[in-house]
């Protein structure tokens, strides 16, 4: 059997990045447990801490910051497993990146925990943060900007080595992935260097607004892919080794990757669908262009769910859903990542309603859209980083996924999905009752329809006391798989195109083309409402109120 074990120099890197995820997970799922007990009023907070100081540790820590370490430690153990080792000069360029980002993740936690950096949701005009909070993050997009440079390094060295062949289908992901972040990072550079930098130093005394939110928007809707496609990575490629079947097309998951980077990007107005300033016709071509991402997302349904048929029939499944029973449920390397596409289809449903312009107006500023956020990034993407690192981790360290640690996993899915049932499902409802988002606990001066709000608070509270269970489960799986788990060799699985599949033709990876095409989209969609905004948006001085 052919080694498949990654470069030990190659493991380190991965395995650096992971480790710093899983720590900004633990420090992250305080501040939401705190805050869910704090939102529903049966806790306050000592020593000065602030509730909006917690809701911007949560957010950072969680979406970003576990979130980007997590996806670039397992897209350069992905290049390094598919491509062969990593060049000196991806490894370097990787370890940089790393410590770019670590230092400026640091800075940023420190600002944040100081009570110099509450600005809700990563960052948010008019309020105003410590400037080192944006020189932190600044940090932390050039590390991962210098770690993207890498991985193209290796997939050009590959491609020159093995001319008119398609590249490895888990190496043409982690590229399409990081060409996503870097076009979509863009706005938060242009952002943070021209606008919130000089303003939080002082060297401007106004900022405008509308151009911050929409540049912050431009990024803010292609991170949930960002998100989503190491997710689909994970599907396509990993889950059909596991299950023991293969991949139904190589080529229809490439397109659906390519029509990602295409449409993820020109669609950040259907975010703003209530902001004033920008004009109803940009905002209907942008809520058009949302919708067509629908398009991969039922591709990857169609192509998942393919595969299980095809397999579960192979291996000798009869009747409409006989394959269902040769799907290997006790595995948690399958188990935890197909809890998350379950719960994706929900998640999805949530975000055609956040997207259509009428339905919209109903849930904007509710609780409904942070269920729906929990949905998409805090149960499918994070379940399936979990059933990654299941494997991932003793594959790096050279110990085993031990049947004990396999159970422990399962029953880690099962309280993760309980827990997010609740919580989900309590801010889904009470946010169609009118309960708003970004707001502390309150029962707005004891008004009746405030205190119906109430209950389903402290169903979130106990959803989230579940969810932190959950986490210290995981936190403990993971360290044993670091370091405690028998040594031995634990695969790293990666399928096979099924031989029926259609040939994968080369144009898809013609990136100049798509990379071409996704510059068109988004100069057509964003051109002439910025210019709009820039000559016309009122500024605003900054506001610090906490």
């Amino acid at each position: 059997m052919k080694n498949t074990a990654l470069h030990p120099n190659d493991g380190k890197l991965a395995l650096a990045h992971i480790a710093v995820g899983y720590i900004a997970l633990f420090l992250g799922a305080i501040a939401g447990l705190l805050q869910a007990f704090v939102r529903s009023g049966t806790l306050e907070l000592p020593a000065g801490i602030g509730y909006y100081q917690l809701l911007t540790a949560h957010g950072v820590l969680l979406a970003l910051v576990f979130t980007t370490f997590f996806i670039i430690g397992f897209l350069y153990a992905s290049m390094s497993r598919t491509t062969g080792d990593l060049t000196p000069f991806a490894k370097k360029a990787g370890w940089i990146g790393f410590w770019l980002m670590t230092i400026g993740t640091a800075i940023t936690t420190v600002m944040i925990l100081l009570n110099k950096a509450t600005v809700l949701y990563t960052f948010y005009a008019p309020l105003k943060a410590s400037p080192w909070f944006y020189i932190g993050l600044t940090l932390v997009v050039v590390g991962s900007w210098v770690s993207g440079a890498g991985m193209f390094s290796q997939y050009a060295v590959w491609k020159k080595k093995n001319e008119g062949k398609p590249s490895p289908l888990l190496s043409f992901m982690a590229v399409a992935t990081m060409i996503l972040w870097i076009i979509a990072t863009l706005g938060v550079a242009v952002t943070v260097l021209f606008q919130f930098i000089p303003w939080s130093f002082g060297l401007v005394d106004k900022i405008n607004v509308l151009l911050s939110r929409t540049l912050f928007w431009y990024f803010g809707h292609p991170l949930v892919y960002f998100w989503l496609l190491p997710a689909y990575m994970c599907w396509y490629v990993i889950i059909p080794k596991i299950i023991g079947g293969k991949i139904f097309s190589d080529s229809l998951a490439r397109l659906a990757f390519v029509l990602f980077v295409l449409f993820s990007i020109p669609v950040g107005f259907h975010h703003q669908i209530l902001e004033s300033g920008i004009t109803p016709f940009w905002k209907f071509l942008q809520i058009v262009l949302t919708f067509m991402v629908i398009v991969p997302s039922l591709m990857t349904a169609f192509a998942l769910f393919a595969t299980f048929e095809i397999s579960g029939r192979e291996k000798g499944a009869s009747g409409l859903f006989g394959w269902v029973k040769k799907l290997p449920w006790t595995d948690v390397r399958f188990f935890a990542p197909f809890m998350g596409m379950l719960v994706f289809i929900p998640g999805g449903a949530g975000g055609i309603i956040n997207a259509s312009n009428q339905m919209n107006q109903v849930v904007h500023n509710t609780l409904w859209v942070t269920g729906h956020f929990h949905l998409t990034v805090a149960t499918t993407v994070a379940l399936t980083f979990f059933g990654i690192s299941y494997w991932l981790v003793p594959h790096l360290t050279g110990r085993t996924l031990t049947p004990r640690l396999n159970k422990l996993g399962i029953i880690q899915t099962v309280f993760w999905c309980i827990g997010m049932f609740l919580m989900s499902g309590a801010m889904h409802t009470v946010g169609l009752f009118g309960a708003p988002r970004r707001t502390a606990y309150t029962t707005y001066g004891d008004h009746p329809q405030a205190l119906e709000w109430m209950s389903y608070q402290t169903i979130m509270a106990v959803g989230g006391a579940i969810l932190f269970v959950a986490i210290l489960m995981i936190l403990y799986i993971i360290i044993n798989l670091a370091v405690a788990a028998p040594k031995g060799t634990e695969e790293f699985p990666v399928g096979e195109v099924h031989e029926d599949a259609e040939k994968t033709p080369l144009l898809l990876e013609n990136w100049k083309i798509w990379i071409g095409l996704s510059v068109v989209l988004i100069v057509i969609a964003y051109t002439v409402p910025v210019i709009d905004i820039i000559e016309n948006a009122p500024s605003s001085p900054g506001f610090k109120f906490w």
